[in-house]
């Protein structure tokens, strides 16, 4: 169960919606804690919301709150994983006397979303690296102060262009509009709206529709950073981009000039090693390529032909002397063959030849009569004879 809540309480940690929110309603349930911290819930005819306001942001509330009253609560939204609830905690508590302020604050909002103001497509990036920043603030006050010395450290040949606007009062509207429009003629790269922390009544300049249109219509992009992080303003969804405040709008707006000088010190290595990783490679194969150009010259193509002449020589001589074994060998087995055919052989053993005077063998006592002439034929010479008498065997 507690990585299910960790996770829903991630979810509701990435939605930017839920860090800034502003609820209004009745106050039911609130608790003092011995600790400092107050637990109240918060209810319309709609629903219910627990809350809570810790003992550090008490500054936030500047009377007591008791049940029924009506109230507005800005704080966040976010998950208690323990025991898998969500709850807003509170970061500053008005009562509802400032109704119609917020009245017309959501009732603008609402026109200008219904106009597509707020619609991410409309958003311009911010330029990475700058060269002219264009700011509409106060002259004197922490704001601009914050963006000079964050800027400077950051990158000190960025060019900082102010046009000292009213940011609070009757004209501070009318005044801002004025400052965007003359920084936009100018030509800065990049531009921030905005001013230190204050009341909603401090703040109500950045929430009139004509600052607004300005922002919007705006050509170059613009970061809005009005007041302090909880703060909330209609300029902060019709701008190119949020800052929570000065001090961060100048960080987004200029890049740190020693991340860069980082970041090309590490593709420089990057490219040696790349360098000396091809060189080494090139280098093998020129010493791979020269071993083969040495095989193939002359020289060598000619040591490796004569003993590939030598060795089929000692082949073709080790082969004749197996053909000529083998044919020895056969003809002494035909001599033999021919030793167990061979008429004189069979004479030299003790046998003779025996034929009539026409030559034709006797084989049979049929073929001779008596007083027939024979010629036998024995190993050393012929006997001339004559059949006395034909005898047959019973």
């Amino acid at each position: 169960m507690g990585q299910v809540n960790s996770y829903i309480r991630n979810m509701f940690t990435q939605d930017y919606l839920l860090h800034n929110i502003l609820v209004k309603g009745e106050v039911s349930n609130c608790k003092y804690h011995t600790s400092g911290h107050i637990y109240f819930t918060l209810k319309d005819p709609k629903g219910t919301i627990s809350c809570v306001m810790f003992a550090g942001s008490r500054s936030g509330l500047s009377f007591r709150l008791s049940e029924g009253q009506q109230v507005i609560v800005s704080g966040a939204v976010d998950v208690y994983e323990r025991d898998g609830k969500y709850q807003l905690y509170a970061k500053q508590i008005l009562r509802d006397g400032n109704g119609l302020l917020y009245e017309r604050y959501e009732q603008l909002k609402r026109e200008l979303e219904e106009t597509g103001m707020f619609a991410q497509e409309y958003k311009r990036p911010i330029p990475r690296y700058i060269r002219t920043l264009g700011v509409v603030t106060a002259s004197t006050g922490a704001a601009i102060r914050d963006i000079i010395q964050i800027s400077r450290r950051r990158n000190p040949y960025v060019q900082i262009i102010l046009y000292p606007a009213i940011v609070q009062g009757e004209n501070a509207a009318a005044d801002i509009v004025e400052g965007i429009h003359a920084l936009e003629r100018f030509g800065v790269d990049v531009m921030i709206v905005g001013r230190g922390g204050g009341s909603i009544e401090d703040l109500w300049a950045f929430n009139e529709r004509a600052v607004a249109e300005a922002v919007f219509h705006c050509s170059v992009p613009v970061i809005s950073a009005v007041g302090h992080e909880t703060d909330t303003t209609i300029i902060d969804f019709v701008s190119d981009l949020r800052a929570p405040t000065p001090s961060a709008a100048a960080e987004l707006a200029v890049a740190d000039v020693r991340e860069l000088l980082g970041e090309l010190r590490d593709q420089r290595e990057r490219l040696d090693r790349a360098f000396g990783r091809i060189l080494r490679e090139k280098r093998v194969r020129a010493e791979r390529a020269g071993l083969r150009l040495k095989a193939a010259s002359p020289g060598g193509r000619i040591r490796e032909k004569r003993m590939q002449v030598l060795a089929a020589e000692d082949r073709l001589q080790a082969g004749m002397r197996r053909i000529l074994e083998n044919r020895r060998y056969r003809l002494a087995i035909y001599i033999e063959r021919m030793k167990g055919l061979s008429p004189l052989e069979k004479l030299n053993s003790g046998y003779s030849y025996v034929s009539d005077e026409n030559g034709r063998n006797i084989r049979s006592v049929g073929q001779v009569r008596p007083g027939q002439a024979l010629s036998i034929r024995v190993s050393d010479g012929s006997i001339r004879a004559a059949a006395e008498e034909v005898l047959k065997d019973q």
